[in-house]
Protein backbone atom coordinates (compact mmCIF):
# COMPACT_ATOMS: atom_id res chain seq x y z
CA UNK A 1 0.00 0.00 0.00
CA UNK A 2 2.69 2.43 1.01
CA UNK A 3 4.32 2.38 -2.44
CA UNK A 4 0.74 3.04 -4.38
CA UNK A 5 0.16 5.83 -1.50
CA UNK A 6 3.33 7.45 -2.06
CA UNK A 7 2.44 7.50 -5.89
CA UNK A 8 -0.64 8.90 -5.73
CA UNK A 9 0.45 11.37 -3.26
CA UNK A 10 2.24 13.00 -5.81
CA UNK A 11 -0.27 13.35 -8.34
CA UNK A 12 -1.78 15.69 -5.60
CA UNK A 13 -1.36 19.16 -6.47
CA UNK A 14 0.15 22.04 -4.40
CA UNK A 15 0.31 19.11 -1.51
CA UNK A 16 2.35 21.48 0.48
CA UNK A 17 -0.31 24.09 0.94
CA UNK A 18 -3.14 21.59 1.27
CA UNK A 19 -4.84 21.99 4.34
CA UNK A 20 -5.32 18.40 6.48
CA UNK A 21 -8.85 18.40 5.50
CA UNK A 22 -8.46 19.06 1.92
CA UNK A 23 -6.28 16.30 2.39
CA UNK A 24 -8.85 14.18 4.15
CA UNK A 25 -10.95 13.90 0.62
CA UNK A 26 -8.12 12.92 -1.24
CA UNK A 27 -7.01 9.99 1.19
CA UNK A 28 -11.03 9.01 0.93
CA UNK A 29 -11.06 8.96 -2.77
CA UNK A 30 -7.49 6.72 -2.52
CA UNK A 31 -8.89 4.37 -0.39
CA UNK A 32 -11.98 3.66 -2.24
CA UNK A 33 -11.05 4.36 -5.74
CA UNK A 34 -7.55 3.50 -5.76
CA UNK A 35 -7.02 0.97 -3.48
CA UNK A 36 -10.92 0.20 -4.05
CA UNK A 37 -12.06 -0.46 -0.92
CA UNK A 38 -15.85 0.13 -0.21
CA UNK A 39 -15.30 2.64 2.32
CA UNK A 40 -12.79 4.58 4.26
CA UNK A 41 -12.60 4.17 8.19
CA UNK A 42 -11.15 7.49 9.91
CA UNK A 43 -8.12 5.13 11.55
CA UNK A 44 -7.71 4.36 7.34
CA UNK A 45 -7.61 7.65 6.47
CA UNK A 46 -5.03 8.69 9.82
CA UNK A 47 -2.84 5.80 8.08
CA UNK A 48 -2.41 7.40 5.41
CA UNK A 49 -1.26 10.72 6.86
CA UNK A 50 1.19 8.65 8.98
CA UNK A 51 2.89 6.81 6.06
CA UNK A 52 3.05 10.29 3.81
CA UNK A 53 4.13 11.88 7.13
CA UNK A 54 1.75 14.74 7.21
CA UNK A 55 0.02 16.49 10.12
CA UNK A 56 -3.07 14.35 9.96
CA UNK A 57 -6.52 16.43 11.07
CA UNK A 58 -6.94 16.90 14.72
CA UNK A 59 -10.60 14.57 14.55
CA UNK A 60 -11.07 12.94 11.54
CA UNK A 61 -13.96 10.79 12.78
CA UNK A 62 -15.73 14.71 13.96
CA UNK A 63 -14.75 15.92 10.92
CA UNK A 64 -16.35 13.13 8.95
CA UNK A 65 -19.59 13.22 10.60
CA UNK A 66 -19.95 16.25 10.26
CA UNK A 67 -19.06 16.60 6.56
CA UNK A 68 -21.13 13.68 5.95
CA UNK A 69 -24.28 15.78 7.47
CA UNK A 70 -26.97 16.84 4.69
CA UNK A 71 -27.57 20.19 4.88
CA UNK A 72 -30.25 22.17 3.29
CA UNK A 73 -30.26 22.11 -0.49
CA UNK A 74 -27.07 21.17 -0.15
CA UNK A 75 -25.41 17.40 -1.36
CA UNK A 76 -22.84 16.65 1.68
CA UNK A 77 -19.06 15.78 0.40
CA UNK A 78 -18.43 12.82 1.96
CA UNK A 79 -21.35 9.93 1.98
CA UNK A 80 -21.89 7.35 4.78
CA UNK A 81 -21.76 3.81 4.37
CA UNK A 82 -21.28 0.33 6.32
CA UNK A 83 -17.88 0.21 5.98
CA UNK A 84 -16.72 3.42 6.03
CA UNK A 85 -17.26 6.55 3.62
CA UNK A 86 -17.04 7.65 -0.07
CA UNK A 87 -17.16 10.55 -1.83
CA UNK A 88 -20.12 12.15 -3.60
CA UNK A 89 -19.95 11.19 -6.87
CA UNK A 90 -19.35 14.79 -8.20
CA UNK A 91 -16.90 15.56 -5.48
CA UNK A 92 -15.11 12.37 -6.72
CA UNK A 93 -15.32 13.42 -10.60
CA UNK A 94 -13.96 17.09 -8.97
CA UNK A 95 -11.00 15.67 -7.36
CA UNK A 96 -10.15 13.32 -10.51
CA UNK A 97 -9.53 15.84 -12.90
CA UNK A 98 -7.30 17.65 -10.34
CA UNK A 99 -4.27 15.01 -10.29
CA UNK A 100 -2.04 14.52 -12.22
CA UNK A 101 -1.41 11.08 -13.98
CA UNK A 102 1.60 9.54 -12.77
CA UNK A 103 4.69 8.46 -14.63
CA UNK A 104 4.08 4.95 -14.67
CA UNK A 105 0.01 5.53 -15.56
CA UNK A 106 1.49 7.91 -18.54
CA UNK A 107 3.81 5.36 -19.93
CA UNK A 108 1.50 2.90 -19.24
CA UNK A 109 -1.23 5.01 -21.47
CA UNK A 110 1.59 5.60 -24.28
CA UNK A 111 2.56 2.48 -24.91
CA UNK A 112 -1.31 1.14 -25.59
CA UNK A 113 -1.51 4.09 -27.81
CA UNK A 114 1.92 3.65 -29.45
CA UNK A 115 0.62 -0.20 -30.51
CA UNK A 116 -2.36 1.65 -32.43
CA UNK A 117 -0.67 1.83 -36.09
CA UNK A 118 1.21 -1.52 -35.20
CA UNK A 119 -1.61 -3.96 -34.78
CA UNK A 120 -3.00 -7.01 -36.80
CA UNK A 121 -6.82 -6.33 -37.60
CA UNK A 122 -9.57 -5.12 -36.70
CA UNK A 123 -10.59 -7.23 -33.87
CA UNK A 124 -7.23 -6.25 -31.99
CA UNK A 125 -7.83 -2.02 -32.63
CA UNK A 126 -11.01 -3.05 -31.28
CA UNK A 127 -9.30 -4.90 -28.27
CA UNK A 128 -6.95 -2.07 -27.81
CA UNK A 129 -9.31 0.92 -28.18
CA UNK A 130 -11.36 -0.16 -25.36
CA UNK A 131 -8.64 -1.16 -23.20
CA UNK A 132 -7.42 2.40 -23.74
CA UNK A 133 -10.31 4.09 -22.88
CA UNK A 134 -11.17 2.03 -19.72
CA UNK A 135 -8.03 2.53 -18.34
CA UNK A 136 -7.41 6.12 -18.65
CA UNK A 137 -10.81 6.61 -16.68
CA UNK A 138 -9.57 4.39 -14.20
CA UNK A 139 -11.55 1.06 -14.94
CA UNK A 140 -8.74 -0.89 -13.72
CA UNK A 141 -11.07 -4.19 -14.08
CA UNK A 142 -12.31 -3.70 -17.10
CA UNK A 143 -8.83 -2.80 -18.76
CA UNK A 144 -7.19 -6.22 -17.48
CA UNK A 145 -9.87 -7.98 -19.17
CA UNK A 146 -9.19 -5.94 -22.80
CA UNK A 147 -5.77 -5.80 -22.46
CA UNK A 148 -5.74 -9.64 -21.62
CA UNK A 149 -8.04 -10.08 -24.97
CA UNK A 150 -6.02 -8.26 -26.94
CA UNK A 151 -3.04 -10.24 -25.57
CA UNK A 152 -4.43 -13.92 -26.53
CA UNK A 153 -5.77 -12.31 -29.69
CA UNK A 154 -2.48 -11.54 -30.86
CA UNK A 155 -0.99 -14.79 -29.43
CA UNK A 156 -3.17 -16.48 -32.46
CA UNK A 157 -2.76 -14.14 -35.15
CA UNK A 158 0.96 -15.07 -34.32
CA UNK A 159 0.14 -18.84 -34.74
CA UNK A 160 -1.88 -19.06 -37.57
CA UNK A 161 0.40 -16.57 -39.39
CA UNK A 162 3.80 -17.94 -38.48
CA UNK A 163 3.77 -21.30 -36.07
CA UNK A 164 0.74 -22.80 -36.88
CA UNK A 165 2.53 -26.67 -37.88
CA UNK A 166 4.21 -26.57 -34.75
CA UNK A 167 1.59 -25.39 -32.75
CA UNK A 168 -0.72 -28.85 -34.28
CA UNK A 169 2.07 -31.24 -34.42
CA UNK A 170 1.61 -30.84 -30.47
CA UNK A 171 -2.24 -30.43 -30.17
CA UNK A 172 -2.59 -33.73 -32.01
CA UNK A 173 -0.64 -35.42 -29.30
CA UNK A 174 -2.64 -33.72 -26.46
CA UNK A 175 -4.89 -36.17 -24.08
CA UNK A 176 -6.76 -33.52 -22.01
CA UNK A 177 -10.71 -34.33 -22.87
CA UNK A 178 -11.56 -31.24 -22.47
CA UNK A 179 -9.62 -30.08 -25.56
CA UNK A 180 -12.16 -31.21 -28.49
CA UNK A 181 -10.44 -30.41 -31.63
CA UNK A 182 -6.82 -32.00 -32.85
CA UNK A 183 -5.98 -29.16 -35.14
CA UNK A 184 -6.70 -25.57 -35.67
CA UNK A 185 -7.23 -24.34 -39.18
CA UNK A 186 -9.04 -20.81 -38.52
CA UNK A 187 -8.75 -18.03 -35.62
CA UNK A 188 -12.46 -19.39 -33.99
CA UNK A 189 -10.89 -22.91 -33.23
CA UNK A 190 -8.95 -21.41 -30.26
CA UNK A 191 -11.86 -21.16 -28.27
CA UNK A 192 -12.25 -24.66 -27.92
CA UNK A 193 -8.62 -24.63 -26.04
CA UNK A 194 -8.86 -23.71 -22.13
CA UNK A 195 -6.57 -20.36 -21.79
CA UNK A 196 -4.58 -22.52 -19.09
CA UNK A 197 -4.30 -24.99 -21.78
CA UNK A 198 -3.33 -22.83 -24.44
CA UNK A 199 -0.59 -21.49 -22.55
CA UNK A 200 0.69 -24.84 -21.79
CA UNK A 201 0.62 -26.14 -25.68
CA UNK A 202 2.30 -23.04 -26.63
CA UNK A 203 5.30 -23.82 -24.56
CA UNK A 204 5.29 -27.38 -25.21
CA UNK A 205 5.62 -26.43 -29.75
CA UNK A 206 8.16 -23.76 -28.25
CA UNK A 207 5.98 -20.93 -29.44
CA UNK A 208 6.91 -19.08 -26.51
CA UNK A 209 9.99 -19.11 -24.05
CA UNK A 210 9.66 -20.14 -20.31
CA UNK A 211 9.80 -16.85 -19.00
CA UNK A 212 7.22 -15.54 -21.03
CA UNK A 213 4.90 -18.84 -20.23
CA UNK A 214 5.20 -17.97 -16.16
CA UNK A 215 3.71 -14.19 -17.17
CA UNK A 216 1.28 -15.52 -19.12
CA UNK A 217 0.29 -17.92 -16.32
CA UNK A 218 0.40 -15.10 -13.50
CA UNK A 219 -1.39 -12.93 -15.59
CA UNK A 220 -4.14 -14.83 -16.53
CA UNK A 221 -4.62 -15.58 -12.73
CA UNK A 222 -4.83 -11.50 -12.26
CA UNK A 223 -7.34 -11.34 -15.55
CA UNK A 224 -9.51 -14.21 -13.71
CA UNK A 225 -9.44 -12.02 -10.29
CA UNK A 226 -10.49 -9.39 -12.46
CA UNK A 227 -13.30 -10.90 -14.47
CA UNK A 228 -15.26 -12.54 -11.55
CA UNK A 229 -17.28 -11.20 -8.21
CA UNK A 230 -14.42 -10.87 -5.85
CA UNK A 231 -13.67 -8.91 -2.67
CA UNK A 232 -10.17 -9.04 -3.77
CA UNK A 233 -9.17 -5.18 -4.76
CA UNK A 234 -7.00 -4.31 -8.21
CA UNK A 235 -4.74 -1.16 -7.62
CA UNK A 236 -3.89 1.10 -10.13
CA UNK A 237 0.07 -0.07 -9.90
CA UNK A 238 -1.23 -3.47 -10.00
CA UNK A 239 -3.12 -2.66 -13.13
CA UNK A 240 -0.59 -0.94 -14.80
CA UNK A 241 2.03 -3.57 -14.01
CA UNK A 242 -0.44 -6.29 -15.61
CA UNK A 243 -0.97 -3.70 -18.73
CA UNK A 244 2.91 -2.74 -19.44
CA UNK A 245 4.42 -6.47 -18.83
CA UNK A 246 1.85 -7.97 -21.27
CA UNK A 247 2.41 -5.28 -24.20
CA UNK A 248 6.24 -5.15 -23.76
CA UNK A 249 6.85 -9.05 -22.96
CA UNK A 250 3.82 -10.73 -25.74
CA UNK A 251 2.02 -8.08 -28.07
CA UNK A 252 5.51 -6.39 -29.39
CA UNK A 253 7.63 -9.29 -28.85
CA UNK A 254 5.68 -11.45 -31.13
CA UNK A 255 5.25 -9.38 -34.31
CA UNK A 256 2.55 -10.43 -36.60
Amino acid sequence: MQDALETFVQQIPELAEKKASELIDYFIYFLTVVEGREGATASAIDGCFELCHLQKYSNTSTYLARTAKRGRGKTPRIIRGPAGVRLERSRESELRKTLRASPPRIEASQLLRALSPKVATAQEKAFLKEAIDCYEIGARRAAVVMTWLLTVHHLFEYVLRHQLPAFNAVLAKNTDKRVRITTVTCIDDFSEIPEGKLIELLRSARIISNDVRRILDTKLGIRNSAAHPSSVTLSEVKATDFIVDLVENVVRKYTV
